[in-house]
């Protein structure tokens, strides 16, 4: 076996679990309105089960009903709630993982809609995030509250579960006691560090006495909050023992709140991969137990490094199984090159979870979430066999995201498909889109794919340009179009000038770079390729018309992107019209004032067009055809990969 520690079982407090990987829980949205799991959630989970994870820790559950951080959150505030809390462990076990419930109360971190009265918290202090009014707990609302942690574990025990979490991570109420940025009170509750952790102990006592001794109680804390004001490592090794004397057999070390700059609770792509070990081992070596890393850990060699070199016993790897949830059968098998992998581009999951307002997916897999449709987990020993071919010809007009994700999935259905891409590698705009600095895993993705179809006998062409003449002549009985977009090419005085150049074209290397550069459009495409430049040591700066930016800071890839440009030396100027491009300036208007930027290159990113000139022709044809992807309105990579996916589906 390649990687012997990361599957060697391990024992926590009785429960043996197969290996050392655990899916931490993770926000989905998934359960139903009443706070209980259907089929959407549990067919979701067991998929990670047959997938070949040792451990689930379930999306939060709300102790309390007053807890609940959005209204859809699983509930065990009521003995009602056990038998549909029963259905998560009937759903996970067959497949041989164990699965804790997580205990969970957001405090301040939610809204009254969805806790049902205004939030409460240690001190009257709003959430930096959410800005809403809160109230400070009683001391007879504090009991409330410790006993009402300990009756939920009881619950959970009752319902099955093999374990129960503890949420005291990423500035919820835990958190927010433990932390002097938070908790402001005066009494036993606050202060000192004993009276800021007196909650969280007394939270543990009450779950340890209601489930007994001989039952696993992990916690999940924030090792280091990472912000001006809150508490640092040091104070969460004083901490650690401290939680174990009180009952925890397992500490999962997580790092940051909500408001840490960057959102390293949920790292993106800019942040190293297992930046948080150092914590984990600091924490480990203080408590004396079993402790779950977590932190932008997706591969099994910087899982395998960090077991071997003590820096925890077990492995939390997050996204990665919203990625691909048999992500651990296809690393014991040495399957890796069938791998999806994560690139911790937040697409579909926390930022669609929390600047949308919508459930969790995931960008590269788009079957995340919908498993009880697509993909219903069937017991183990049964399944459904795979369609027999069908002969159906379906042609795909474009390999890039969405041409080859509509490939995958219509290929699955057995249909005789066919790629055509015009230019002369697939990709799409994944191209440039992974040239970027830390986005160079994005390429991946098309990688993987290409493997995927070429097992499954899909031919793709390159180089090859579908036109009129070749569909009437061939006439294939469907047509999935995926051929893209072109740039926008704004009105603008001296866009045919030679030093101005399509963003997607300084990407990929087909321009020669000169600066000082000038970039019109402060969109991702236009910071990215600032970051590009700045990188390579090219003056830049960035002319936006709008008078805010389009790439806001709070998402975790935007505070990085405006962080790197600041380090850099990059200019960004919004509010700024451009009228005119000349040789070695570019003109423009700021606040009626006519102004001029130095410009040795100049590089649009101003939006681009659906490339439909097909669309047309398939109409007059009659042949049945789906569209997706920038062909039907430029967006993100997301859009463009579900939208394939359907349409391979649909076609």
């Amino acid at each position: 076996m390649n990687y012997p520690r990361l599957f060697s079982p391990v024992t926590i407090n009785g429960m043996e679990i197969r290996n050392r990987s655990v899916m931490p829980a993770m926000g989905t949205a998934y359960a139903n309105m009443d706070g209980t799991a259907g089929d959407r959630l549990l067919h979701y989970l067991a998929a990670r089960a047959r997938g070949g994870v040792g451990l689930i820790v379930t999306e939060v559950c709300a102790a309390l009903s007053r807890g609940r951080g959005f209204p859809n959150e699983l509930g065990a505030w009521e003995n009602d709630f056990v038998p549909a809390l029963a259905k998560i462990p009937a759903a996970v076990h067959p497949w041989g993982a164990k699965v804790a419930l997580q205990l969970h109360h957001a405090g301040r971190e939610t809204t009254a809609y969805a806790a049902g009265a205004i939030p409460e918290a240690p001190s009257a202090i709003p959430s930096v995030i959410l800005n809403q009014p809160c109230e400070e707990m009683s001391l007879a609302r504090i009991r409330e509250v410790v006993e009402g942690f300990g009756s939920a574990a009881f619950r959970a025990k009752e319902a099955g579960f093999d374990a129960v979490e503890i949420h005291g991570a990423h500035g919820y109420l835990l958190t927010q006691f433990l932390s002097p940025f938070s908790n402001c009170r005066q009494d036993a509750y606050g202060g000192s560090d004993v009276n800021r952790a007196r909650f969280v102990l007394e939270v543990v006592e009450s779950v340890r006495n209601a489930v007994g001794r001989d039952y696993p109680v992990l916690i999940r804390v924030s090792a280091d909050e990472m912000i001006r004001g809150g508490y640092t490592v040091e104070f969460m090794k004083w901490l650690a023992p401290r939680l174990v004397s009180a009952g925890v057999d397992a500490i999962h070390a997580s790092i940051g709140v909500y408001s840490t700059p960057g959102n390293l609770s949920i790292a993106s792509m800019d942040t190293e991969p297992g930046f948080n070990l150092a914590n984990a081992r600091a924490i480990r070596e203080a408590a004396g137990v079993p402790v779950i890393a977590v932190g932008r850990i997706s591969t099994p060699e910087l899982a395998e490094e960090a077991l071997a070199r003590g820096d925890a016993d077990l492995i939390s790897f997050g996204r990665q199984h919203l990625t691909d949830p048999d992500f651990m059968n296809k690393v014991r098998a040495g399957d890796l090159e069938d791998v999806r992998w994560c690139v911790a581009c937040n697409q579909g999951c926390i930022e669609r979870l929390s600047f949308e307002m919508k459930s969790a997916t995931c960008t590269f897999n788009p079957v995340c979430g919908r498993e009880f449709k697509e993909a219903p987990v069937a017991p183990p020993g049964t399944g459904v066999e795979k369609p027999a071919p069908s002969g159906r010809r379906v042609w795909v007009i474009g390999a890039g995201p969405a041409g080859l994700s509509a490939a995958l999935a219509a290929s699955e259905r057995g249909l005789s498909v066919e790629v055509f891409e015009r230019e002369a590698e697939p990709g799409g705009q994944v191209r440039s889109a992974s040239r970027p600095p830390h986005k160079e895993a994005f390429l991946g993705w098309v990688d993987w794919a290409l493997r995927q179809l070429k097992k499954r006998g899909v031919p793709v062409t390159c180089g090859s340009e579908i036109n009129a003449q070749l569909l009437k002549t061939n006439l294939p009985d469907a047509v999935i179009l995926a051929s893209g977009a072109y740039p926008a090419v704004p009105p603008i005085p001296g866009m045919e000038l030679g030093h101005v150049h399509d963003a997607r074209d300084v990407l990929v290397g087909t321009v020669a770079l000169r600066g000082p550069a000038v970039i019109l459009g402060a969109g991702y495409v236009g910071m990215e390729t600032a970051d590009f430049l700045l990188a390579r040591g090219i003056e830049s700066s960035i002319l936006e018309m709008q008078p805010v930016p389009p790439v806001g800071k709070l998402t975790a890839h935007g505070y990085w992107l405006y962080r790197r440009n600041r380090a850099a030396g990059g200019r960004m100027t919004f509010g700024a019209t451009v009228r005119a491009i000349e040789p070695g300036a570019v003109v423009y208007l700021q606040n009626g004032e006519e102004k001029r930027e130095p410009a040795a290159m100049v590089v649009t990113a101003m939006g681009a067009r659906p490339d439909d000139a097909l669309d047309g022709v398939l109409k007059e044809l009659g042949i049945f055809y789906r569209a997706a992807g920038d062909v039907v309105s430029p967006r993100r990579l997301l859009e463009a990969i579900h939208e394939g996916h359907r349409a391979g589906q649909e076609i």
